[in-house]
């Protein structure tokens, strides 16, 4: 399982919001890139970048992007306000790993069958939810539509992962959705990445257990930057289980 350092960006800086709302923001720091070069000497081995900003049609933070792609070498997936082909090519030819489609997934999803075609493995989905209904533009916009409806639109697509974020739990360190997270992977034939609440390296170890084993990864976000989760042990708990796998 893969240990995703979340850097949220707003403004330029790498912030953090509570369940979603962008004015309930709180700045860990100003200094972007020397936080993601941070993490890499810290051991992670991806970083998850989302513009806060461009996901709910304001400014792009590009030279932040750009900046944090020129600090570290390890691979950047990056979401967040890309809903046209040339955008997910212009980042991919800048340097990010993988791309992340939201509002423009659900909203047009030829473009993601279009997308994996032209980038295979380089495009993944991503399913943001309050209550159970998935939710668009920043998470500002309810669809009506369920978890596993939404995802299953993608399975035959390629797409290199589904990142399921509960969106009430995001930020506020209570846990995560692990049912729903774990429902949506049995019900999917791609990997799926958890993300919204994790809050403590107990939950770590849980989902170091069998039955998560058909998750891809976990997206860290507000334990990191508020100290309760330590990265190396963090990491080590996640290399234990992959060796004992």
């Amino acid at each position: 399982m893969i240990l995703f350092p979340a850097i949220d960006l707003k403004d330029g800086q790498c912030v953090r919001l509570l369940r979603g709302d962008m004015a309930a923001a709180t700045v860990y720091n100003t200094d972007v890139a020397f936080q993601a070069a941070q993490f890499e000497k810290a051991g992670f081995r991806w970083l998850h970048v989302v513009d806060l900003d461009a996901a709910t049609g304001g400014s792009s933070n590009a030279a932040a992007i750009a900046s944090i792609l020129s600090a570290v070498s390890i691979p950047v997936q990056l979401g967040g306000g890309i809903r046209t082909l040339g955008a997910i090519e212009d980042w991919l030819g800048k340097g990010v790993r993988r791309v992340i489609l939201g509002t423009a997934a659900l909203r047009n999803p030829d473009l993601v069958l279009t997308a994996c075609r032209k980038f295979p493995g380089a495009v993944a989905v991503g399913i943001d939810a309050r209550a159970g209904q998935v939710a668009i533009e920043g998470w500002t916009e309810r669809t009506g539509v369920g978890i596993i409806e939404a995802a299953k639109r993608f399975e035959d697509a390629g797409v290199a992962a589904v990142i399921y974020t509960d969106i009430d739990r995001d930020g506020a360190l209570s846990g995560l959705n692990l049912s729903a997270t774990l429902a949506l992977a049995h019900a999917v034939n791609f990997p799926v990445i958890a993300s919204g609440g994790l809050a403590s390296l107990e939950e770590i170890r849980r989902l170091m257990q069998p039955d998560c084993a058909r998750l891809a990864g976990v997206i860290i976000g507000r334990a990191l930057y508020d100290g309760r989760i330590e990265p190396a042990e963090a990491l080590r708990l996640a290399r234990s289980a992959s060796e004992a796998a």
